[in-house]
């Protein structure tokens, strides 16, 4: 009997179960760890890995359930993706001959399949493969852009620009079909058609990096040196951020006159560019699992891309796959303008991996070498401020700050950084200076807008110009937790707790992880004499992992409660009675003659 899939068969085995067959399974030697012997196990293992992450143990489970159900297409559907996705090639080719034959416009398996036959050699095979891939709007357009660079690597370069000019196209198709008749114009020496598509495609979107490389190459290429420079400087313009160092190269080189190589020059590379480009569009949107697979896809037709390694590595930091990231990262070809990024990001891998010490000596020893780079001493203050070393976080920023001439807007981010680890330390008159400093460089930063107005209303300061400060920054991140728990906060300490709890509700609704915003609402619940409610909240708060001081404090919250609003206004009214009763008293004592000391 076939394998049937569905919820009910997860509802049956624990998620503790699950996790031990995960944790104990090895990636890929079953015979090592525990062996998962029935169909339903083996599928139920795997399904669990893959939403762990676990892509090497996801992929042998599902392989061991497809050897007691070849014919299954789900899970052959499933061990195909987690072995494309690992890179796993002599594991994935033959389930995608099986994916193909059984569904003829199956799109990755064909696309695979035809990027091997391209590697082979035999380009009309590669031809038929992609042709069958082209069933949807996306793979309509990777398929007609892989034929175009098949036709070129068979020596036919008007059939190669005729694959590429698809003119019923809409604007987004033609942006890449632009960029990619450029490429292949430039490799067939058309100068002219070239400079017309790249043209086009700038038109419509000037801020990516990997498109104004090519058409910035393009132009020094040619000797054009002026537009290339322009090009260049366009693209810093509308990315609003620091230039990228392959950028920075580029223009050096650019000024120097040198001879500027094309982006790229032969068609494996371009087919390579295909399945980066738009691995890379959907890793950047959130698609991590099939933006991996074009990433493979590409590196299996070019294996040192660097792009497309920093792409994959960057995609599996996202799926928390730390090691695997340095592992990629230690692919891309050495010496190049990207090493020190390159570095940087590996030593937040490892400090991810609680292994601090070495990302650390890595980013030490790139300051070192570096003594005017402020990169390696923001990365090493913002690793010591997530260990909490907040000392050492501020001599980081300081010496970053130290090193800049003029600061401008990109510079706020060390003045923030540096002023939140002063406010860690209790050195608010420091942490305030910072945080107005980082204020007056960018004043719709939506984080120092916050971190400012959240700190004075704590306080109990400037509530006025805080609460202005949290409102513009909820107005600039509406759906940002912590931004509008500043604000039902500020509320909460003006005493107005029915507003306090509608912008509670909503921080805890968009964060319900975090055991502060739990907290908050739980005050505000019993403010408003919703205890229970409050209870509730307090409780959830101390199963989050909240803060040593705030834990102590949750404790006794839960077990006395707060005082009520009306109980605060007695209290008040106590104390202030006590203290005018105390200071007729002390009035009166200053009236009785002093006693001598020695009657």
């Amino acid at each position: 009997m076939r394998l049937r899939l569905g919820r009910v068969f997860v509802i049956g085995l624990g998620v503790s179960a699950l996790a031990s067959m995960v944790a104990q399974a090895p990636a890929r030697s079953p015979q090592d760890g525990l062996e998962t012997h029935s169909l339903l196990g083996n599928y139920l293992a795997g399904r669990f890995a893959k939403g762990q992450q676990e892509i090497g143990n996801a992929a042998e489970f599902y392989s061991r359930a497809l050897e007691k159900d070849p014919q299954n297409e789900v899970l052959l559907e499933q061990a195909f993706q987690m072995e494309i996705m690992a890179g796993n090639w002599a594991a994935a080719l033959p389930l995608a001959e099986q994916l193909a034959a059984s569904q003829p416009s199956h799109r990755m398996s064909r696309f695979l399949l035809g990027v091997h036959a391209f590697k082979q050699g035999d380009f009309t095979k590669a031809d038929e493969q992609f042709k069958a891939a082209a069933e949807n709007p996306i793979g309509e357009l990777t398929s007609a852009i892989a034929r175009g660079w098949t036709k070129l690597a068979a020596g036919n370069p008007d059939g190669a620009l005729a694959a590429v000019d698809l003119q019923k196209q809409p604007e987004w198709a033609q942006f890449y079909l632009r960029y990619h008749r450029g490429l292949m114009a430039d490799i067939i020496g058309k100068k002219d058609v070239a400079r017309t598509a790249f043209q086009r495609m700038f038109k419509q979107d000037s801020r990516t990096l990997r498109t104004a490389l090519a058409y910035s190459r393009h132009a020094a290429h040619y000797g054009d040196y002026k537009l290339a420079n322009t090009i260049l400087n366009d693209q810093f313009e509308k990315s609003q951020g620091e230039p990228h160092p392959l950028a920075k190269d580029l223009r050096d080189e650019i000024n120097k006159k040198k001879k500027i190589a094309l982006l790229v020059n032969s068609a494996p590379e371009g087919l390579a560019e295909v399945f980066y480009g738009l691995g890379e569009a959907l890793t950047g949107e959130g698609g991590v699992s099939l933006g991996t697979i074009y990433l493979q896809l590409a590196l299996y037709a070019k294996p040192d891309h660097s792009f497309a390694l920093a792409a994959l590595a960057s995609a599996q930091e996202q799926a928390q796959r730390y090691d695997e990231a340095i592992a990629t990262y230690d692919k891309i070809p050495k010496g190049t303008a990207l090493q020190t990024a390159i570095d940087i990001r590996k030593a937040f891998n490892l400090n991810s991996l609680d292994r601090a010490d070495e990302a650390q000596a890595i980013l030490d020893d790139l300051a070192k070498k570096n003594p005017r780079d402020v990169r390696p001493l923001e990365a090493l203050g913002n690793i010591m401020r997530s260990r909490k070393r907040y000392a050492d976080a501020v001599n980081y920023f300081t010496r970053a700050i130290n090193l800049i001439d003029k600061s401008d807007e990109r510079d706020w981010t060390y003045f923030y950084a540096r002023g939140t680890s002063y406010e860690r330390m209790k050195n608010w008159p420091a942490a305030e200076a910072d945080l107005k400093r980082a204020l007056a460089l960018a004043p719709d930063q939506a984080l120092v807008l916050n971190y400012l107005g959240y700190s004075w209303i704590d306080q109990g300061r400037n509530m006025k110009e805080g609460m202005k400060l949290i409102e513009k920054a909820v107005a600039l991140k509406p759906d940002d937790g912590y931004i509008v728990d500043s604000l039902g906060w500020a509320h909460y300490k003006r005493g107005n707790y029915k507003e306090a709890v509608r912008y509670l509700e909503r921080a805890v609704e968009i964060k319900p992880e975090d055991p502060t915003l739990n907290d908050h609402l739980g005050d505000a619940y019993w403010q408003v004499g919703r205890f229970q409610e409050a209870r509730f909240q307090w409780s959830q708060a101390l199963t989050l992992n909240p803060e040593p001081e705030d834990l102590e404090k949750i404790k006794i919250k839960l077990a006395n409660g707060l005082p009520t609003k009306a109980e605060a206004k007695r209290s008040i009214k106590t104390n202030e009675a006590q203290r005018a009763d105390a200071a007729r008293r002390r009035t009166e004592n200053k009236s009785l003659p002093q006693k001598r000391a020695v009657e």
